[in-house]
């Protein structure tokens, strides 16, 4: 699966600063990892974010989220957010900042 260039390049710009951030394919997509955990990624124009699970009705409320289904059934913590809630600054750093949240409660792998 081709991800979104642009998105990845946005959240690359976003993350890859942080400490202990690095960048991995996987999911047919490019995903963001800190200290080993999942934070979010780039599946074709959608956004992925590791919510965590208690997170994930939160977070399924806000506009633009939908289940993470790609393996045909949903996956608990994990959310999709559709390209018109990442075009801006603000809404995307709002995402990423969930899914920093949940991966700094994780251990480091």
């Amino acid at each position: 699966m081709a991800y979104d260039e642009k998105l990845a390049e946005k959240v690359r710009t976003a993350l890859l600063g942080l400490k202990g951030m690095q960048e991995k394919k996987m999911f047919g997509g490019l995903c963001f990892l800190l200290d080993g955990n999942m934070v979010a990624g780039v599946a074709g124009e959608r956004l992925m974010v590791r919510v965590g699970v208690e997170n994930h009705q939160r977070a399924m409320k806000q506009k633009h989220a939908m289940p993470m289904d790609f393996t045909g059934k949903p996956m608990r913590g994990m959310i999709f957010v559709a390209a018109e809630g990442t075009r801006r600054g603000d809404t995307l750093a709002k995402w990423l900042k969930m899914g920093l949240d949940h991966a700094r409660t994780l251990p480091k792998k």
